[in-house]
């Protein structure tokens, strides 16, 4: 079934993904306390912009492939599967020769318009990065295409070790050098990463080689298309998805002018912008992109779940999908927003230590207002995915749009409140995606005709990261006198993972079909139900 492969592809992803998060965070936080909101400035500067280029370079292409991938093995066109795959390679290949070669040579440039002219390492440090990610975008396109997710997972986590490893070893020798090229350091772990993830994803290409050119054999004959003509259809799916994939980096990286020049306007000094710069985008936003992991690993397996689907016309598969799709996405993000809410500050303060207390409280200020923007980005990763897979890659990038729009507009306004400050990009941002995010929920139900039950996918998850959230906050409050901050952050957490879990199980929100993913799970479920905990 393509619903179970579908979750199992989610699963394996969202694997990986727990593993990458927990080596990314021993990354950033080491990272953050060694290079403060100083070099975190500096850092971030530079990203959003490498970000931005490397949509352009690669966004669109590896959910084209696997689209155009999944249809054709649907169909039994296996060899038309392998030929998507090389011509979308030399395309990639190309565009990141292009995108590094433009770096490269206007790196001084771009970060003094940007108002940071410290970030020249940074970005320097990100050009080799910009030639081999879209190399390994071929690769996880063509693989996710024959929903085969474990390739891109093994190459996430030797992306991750590479440039946790080389990063933070450049950091802590390039730190008596000073702060910007330290964090020049820091990032080129992201680009000696995208070197080993290329090495790993070209490997498993070499290896399943045979199983290829065996499913090939055995496969159905067809006319062989045209280079031209995959080219057009690439690019059919391609661009919009990439323009829609490219308005968050293009917002961000005027956020990264705007703020900065925003708040230098309101009285504060360029260090002290700097700083509050560090703060949301280095240290608030890090946190708040952690849930993705699972939500980015489920709707990497939606696309082509859906596309198989579609191509057959089998409308109630698509509505299973959907609905399940939807579920699993509120399950994770509405936790992790509630979570993140209620102990913003403890969470910071138990992370990045090293910095002072009053940089931790006003952190932890930002991060509270963010967290509200993770259930809604989740869901716009998800509902996104969805579109893209019924053919309807526009529709995401229009609403996208509108909440961008709404995000610049409140970003000049806010910010340029010397009492709000920084706080008004949060703000701004956690709008945009609200907007967005309810503009797909109406876009997926007009397009599959599906009516929602409001009780299975919103309101039985709503209950449980709830009661999770006020179980997190009261053991917090309650422990932290008797054994400490940290400790009492540590263990609120644990007990409110057990707590939602229970709450899952009790609102009905964790169903018996759900267990069937995990090992043992079908002896779990049957146990539960005999207790009367679960309904088959």
């Amino acid at each position: 079934m393509s619903k179970n492969n579908f979750l199992k592809g989610a699963a394996i992803l969202s694997a990986a993904g727990v593993v990458v998060k927990i080596m990314g965070a021993f990354y950033r936080i080491p990272l953050g306390n060694i290079i403060k909101t100083e070099g975190m400035g500096y850092y971030q500067t530079a990203y959003p912009l490498y970000v931005l280029l490397l949509t352009i370079s690669t966004a669109g292409f590896p959910v084209a492939i696997a689209k155009l991938v999944s249809e054709k093995r649907a169909l039994g066109d296996h060899m038309g599967a392998l030929r998507v795959f090389r011509v979308a390679f030399l395309g990639l290949l190309m565009a990141g020769i292009l995108t590094s070669i433009f770096v490269f040579t206007n790196a001084k440039g771009i970060v003094d318009r940007l108002g940071n002219s410290n970030a020249y390492y940074s970005l320097m440090a990100l050009v080799p990065a910009l030639l081999f990610v879209p190399i390994m975008a071929a690769f996880r396109g063509y693989f996710q295409g024959r929903q085969t997710m474990t390739p891109t997972a093994l190459s996430q986590i030797a992306e991750q070790f590479i440039r946790v490893v080389s990063g933070l070893g450049l950091t802590y020798y390039l730190i008596d050098r000073g702060m910007p090229i330290a964090a020049g350091g820091a990032s080129f772990g992201g680009s000696a990463g995208a070197i080993a993830g290329v090495i790993v994803m070209a490997g498993i290409y070499i290896y399943k080689r045979r199983e290829i050119y065996l499913e090939i054999r055995g496969g159905m004959v067809y006319e062989e298309e045209a280079i031209g003509k995959i080219v057009k259809d690439l690019l059919v799916i391609a661009i919009p998805i990439t323009i829609g994939a490219a308005i968050v980096p293009v917002i961000n990286t005027v956020d990264t002018m705007l703020v900065l020049r925003r708040l230098q306007m309101v009285g504060f000094s360029r260090m002290e912008a700097n700083d509050l710069y560090g703060q949301l985008t280095g240290f608030a936003q890090t946190l708040i992109n952690l849930p993705q992991v699972f939500s980015m690993a489920l709707a990497i397996s939606l696309v082509p779940a859906i596309s198989g689907a579609n191509a057959r016309k089998d409308n109630r598969e698509i509505k299973e999908i959907t609905s399940s799709g939807i579920r699993t996405t509120l399950l994770i993000g509405l936790p992790c927003t509630l979570g993140l809410f209620v102990l913003a500050e403890p969470i910071i303060g138990l992370l990045y230590f090293r910095n002072p207390a009053d940089t931790i409280v006003s952190i932890g200020k930002i991060l509270s207002i963010l967290s509200f923007g993770v259930v809604f980005l989740t869901l716009i990763q998800s509902l996104t995915a969805i579109l893209q897979g019924l053919g309807r890659p526009t529709v995401p990038v229009f609403n996208l749009f509108i909440g961008a729009v709404a995000k610049v507009v409140l970003t000049y306004i806010l910010t340029g409140i010397r009492s709000i400050n920084v706080k008004g990009a949060a703000i701004s941002t956690v709008t945009a995606y609200f907007i967005a995010s309810i503009l797909d929920l109406i876009s997926v139900s007009k397009y599959t005709k599906l009516k929602f039950n409001i009780r299975e996918i919103f309101i039985n998850p709503l209950l449980a990261s709830v009661g999770m959230a006020l179980v997190a906050r009261v053991v917090y409050i309650g422990s932290i006198d008797i054994i400490g901050g940290k400790l009492a952050t540590i263990i609120a957490i644990i007990i409110a993972a057990i707590a939602y879990f229970i709450l899952l199980i009790l609102t009905g929100a964790l169903t018996y079909r759900d267990f069937e993913l995990l090992p043992k799970g079908r002896e779990i479920s049957d146990r539960l139900v005999k207790l009367g905990l679960l309904k088959r």
